[in-house]
């Protein structure tokens, strides 16, 4: 959306003094620990982020691609359900805030009454929350200057207030299992909405087919990314869905990460689940479009045939030029043309 562009600025600019006086190999050496445990399986049972230093190179490091990873999903779910906008988001594991500015860049934080969305932000970490309530408050944008930042234990025993969204980014790699499925539990709960974001691993992939079970089972509905709550078409162990984010990387992205490329893929799963009324796309792009001469093959999970590819050839006319433009995780066909192929 062209809304997420002033909010992509703002966090830019609030990250581009982070990491002033801090030595480049005590940050290079936070992230290598960070990258480690984040790919990791084991639950730590401890927050990663321990001091101030950790969390500067966390945020520089990760912050701008979980952004992107949220406001992917969270577009998809503003698709689903255009005529929808929180007025109230509790971001679980929220660490530096990069969920709360990812709904900011899609709703713009006033509902039509006029209202100021109400935002809090619960971590175990309380360095991460000092770090997000300082960017926060100089981004000059009211839904995450007036959040509320709180630390809070993540897990079995954890209570949610009542809320339109609640969303779970990159949390439930560091919970056992029985932790995950009390928070999944209490979010369904609490939310209307329940957003969750993981890795675009595989086990990043199996965590949130198991939250998305728990939250079908707790009565909500998958608006995005399937286009069905029916059981996942993909036979375990064969595959996995992830989508990608593309990341701009700054200058400071790139002293922390290392590297020359302006941008890099941020690799995500997700699952959107919603109490009201909700369109999930007919189909969805589950891979890289393929090109050959004259056709288009697309990967595509469907609300009826499960996983299948489709053919889109020059015959189909505005089709294939849609085709054409389509990008992994796009709906399909789009909404402009007519047909399927």
């Amino acid at each position: 959306m062209n809304a997420s562009l002033p909010t992509t600025e703002a966090l830019r600019a609030a990250l581009a003094g982070l990491l002033d006086g801090l030595p480049p190999s005590q940050a290079a050496q936070a992230v290598e620990r960070l990258i480690s445990n984040y790919r990791g399986t084991t639950p730590t049972g401890t927050p990663l982020l321990r001091d101030r230093s950790d969390v500067a190179a966390y945020a520089a490091y990760r912050m701008p691609a979980t952004f992107e990873a949220v406001r992917s999903a969270l577009d998809a779910l503003a698709e689903a359900a255009p005529g929808w906008a929180p007025g109230s988001h509790v971001d679980v594991g929220g660490g530096t805030g990069a969920a709360v500015w990812a709904a900011e860049a899609i709703w713009t934080g006033d509902d039509d009454g006029g209202r100021r969305r109400a935002t809090s932000v619960l971590d175990w970490a309380e360095p991460a929350l000092t770090l997000g309530r300082e960017l926060a408050a100089g981004s000059g944008l009211p839904a995450l200057r007036d959040a509320e930042w709180r630390r809070t234990r993540i897990g079995t025993g954890l209570k949610l207030p009542e809320c339109d969204l609640v969303t779970v980014s990159y949390v439930l790699n560091e919970l056992s299992p029985a932790d995950r499925a009390a928070l999944v539990a209490e979010a369904a709960r609490a939310g209307q909405a329940v957003v969750i974001v993981e890795p675009g691993t595989p086990d990043g992939y199996e965590r949130v087919i198991a939250a998305r079970d728990l939250l079908i089972g707790a009565g909500l509905r998958v608006a995005a990314p399937c286009p069905h709550s029916d059981a996942c078409p993909i036979e375990p162990g064969t595959d996995w869905c992830h989508f990608a984010a593309r990341v701009s990387r700054s200058s400071l992205h790139r002293q922390v990460k290392g590297g020359s490329l302006a941008y890099e893929d941020e690799k995500f799963s997700y699952v959107a689940a919603v109490r009201f009324d909700a369109e999930p796309v007919r189909a969805r792009v589950t891979r890289k479009p393929q090109t050959r001469k004259g056709q288009m093959l697309l990967d595509l999970c469907t609300e009826t045939d499960g996983l299948r590819r489709e053919t889109v050839s020059k015959r189909h006319g505005p089709l294939y030029r849609a085709a054409r433009d389509a990008s992994w995780g796009d709906a399909w066909p789009p909404h402009d043309t007519s047909g399927s192929g």
